[in-house]
């Protein structure tokens, strides 16, 4: 097991350690690399398929609506079951979880590289969900207690925040190259080496933080609740954004799922005041007194309207550049190039940043860098040069890491030490649903084939507006720096 030590000279460094910044202790290495192969896979799988689907449908006899839920059906469950998986290991321990959700997510891949049918790739897709919504909050929290100095786990998160950036470029790349040499099954064989490794270097290298000594009894009715709730508004989101608003599947959905939420604030509320009389009774899956520190609150916000534009947006141009601009798959891929690439210098500039002045000033500045990069989208025309068009994709393509960055170590920073992982699956919940939101609400804001320019402009202002309106919480946040009164 690896520990951080301070070196006695700046020449000499302990193997398997980045150089420390002056007055910092050096960054453990080994720890960081078992927890990013993790995320690495959780966020690679959001877009590695996108290439396959068409390998799918030929050889399972997949249906439109099947072909959605293989790719949708992992981002709903991943954001349904995250309360569940950020509870459970604030209760039971935060390695055990990651290696419970890593061990699921295996043999879900596995399930999916061995369907014989749409329906059996579709159950596997949604337990290979509900494994990422086990590790992925484990792994903020494992972060959270392997780099306890303020600067050390600012760079920690940015190569954090860095490798996932670079597994969510990649899937495309990585899904064309796989399915072209090996058939669309490797997409999902692949994820088994690279959790076999994550596996091993957490058993070796990352230690079990401390676990709470006698946790309250159990809370089923707030698992069952928040885990219906959460997939049924994200089940509508992603219905709304490939059937359309009026499809009569969304109202219902959302109901259901807005019902079960209201229901669960209830039962958490009522939970948490009787475990405060009652120690040992039944304790809150989420504790809502977490939402009077202001600055997981804004924060949590910031995630929301974040993804909100940034995703919302990104499925907007993408239609752009093939319906506008005539362009396939591959050449959208390379269109899109500048704005992934920027990911490279934007997480290890978010994470100096942060280590130097905090979180909040990064982010709101940040943010209002990828609002003026929206508003360069009004420029976009069915013949606009190409390179008019780099200062959208280069501006937002580095707002964003550098606000997921510097927003992760401001979860981090607020968040008490026994409910990280509650904390950080607040705030992954937030994300998922404002990426669903966006893509959802910004498709019924384009027209038919040939019309999208305007659907693009509005698009842009929009979500222009919501980085404005992020960059206001991230700097309230930064002022505020302390709890709501009751």
């Amino acid at each position: 097991m690896t520990s951080t030590h301070r070196s006695s000279s700046p020449a000499r460094t302990p193997a398997g350690s980045a150089a420390p910044a002056p007055g910092s202790p050096p960054l453990s290495l080994p720890p960081l690399i078992a927890l990013s192969l993790g995320y690495f896979l959780v966020m690679l799988d959001v877009t590695v398929v996108n290439v396959a689907v068409p390998a799918v449908q030929g050889a399972l006899d997949a249906g439109a609506s099947d072909l959605q839920w293989i790719v949708d059906g992992y981002s709903a469950s991943f954001a349904g079951f995250l309360l569940l998986g950020g509870g459970l290991g604030d209760r039971y321990g935060h390695r055990t979880l990651f290696l419970s959700g890593l061990g699921v997510f295996a043999a879900a891949s596995a399930g999916c590289g061995l369907a014989p049918s749409a329906g059996a790739l579709i159950a596997a897709r949604l337990a290979q969900g509900a494994g990422a919504a086990l590790l992925v909050p484990a792994s903020f929290a494992l972060v959270r207690a392997a780099y306890p100095d303020r600067a050390q786990r600012a760079r920690a998160v940015g190569l954090w925040g860095l490798v996932s950036a670079v597994a969510f470029g990649a899937g495309p790349v990585v899904g064309g190259l796989l399915v072209s040499g090996f058939g669309w099954r490797a997409v999902f064989w692949v994820n088994l080496p690279v959790a076999a490794a994550a596996v091993l270097l957490t058993l070796r290298h990352v230690p079990a933080p401390g676990r709470r000594e006698r946790p309250g009894r159990m809370d089923p009715a707030g698992l069952l609740l928040g885990v219906l709730g959460l997939l049924g508004v994200a089940g509508a989101l992603n219905e709304a954004g490939s059937a359309g608003w009026s499809s009569p599947v969304v109202p219902a959905l959302f109901g259901g799922g807005f019902g079960c939420l209201a229901a669960f604030a209830v039962v958490e509320l009522r939970l948490e005041k009787g475990s405060a009389v009652r120690p040992g009774g039944r304790e809150p899956l989420l504790p809502l007194s977490l939402f009077r520190e202001v600055r997981l609150t804004a924060t949590t916000l910031v995630g929301l309207l974040l993804s909100f534009g940034y995703y919302g947006l990104l499925f907007v141009v993408t239609l752009y550049f093939q319906r506008e601009r005539g362009l396939g798959a591959l050449g959208t891929g390379f269109a899109l190039l500048p704005s992934v690439c920027m990911g490279f210098l934007a997480a290890p500039l978010s994470s100096r940043l942060t280590a130097r002045g905090g979180p909040y000033t990064p982010m709101a500045g940040a943010l209002l860098l990828g609002s003026a990069g929206f508003l360069g989208w009004l420029a976009a025309g069915p013949d606009t040069p190409y390179p008019v068009l780099l200062f959208a994709l280069m501006a937002t393509g580095l707002a964003t890491p550098v606000t997921v960055v510097a927003a992760t170590v401001a979860v981090m920073e607020a968040s008490p030490a026994d409910r990280a992982g509650t904390a950080s699956a607040v705030f992954q919940v937030s994300r998922q649903v404002g990426s669903a939101l966006g893509v959802a609400l910004f498709g019924t804001l384009l027209g038919p084939a040939g019309g999208t320019v305007d659907g693009l402009h509005a698009s842009a202002a929009v979500a222009a507006t919501a980085f404005l309106l992020a960059s206001a919480l991230a700097a309230l946040a930064g002022r505020h720096g302390g709890r709501l009164r009751r």
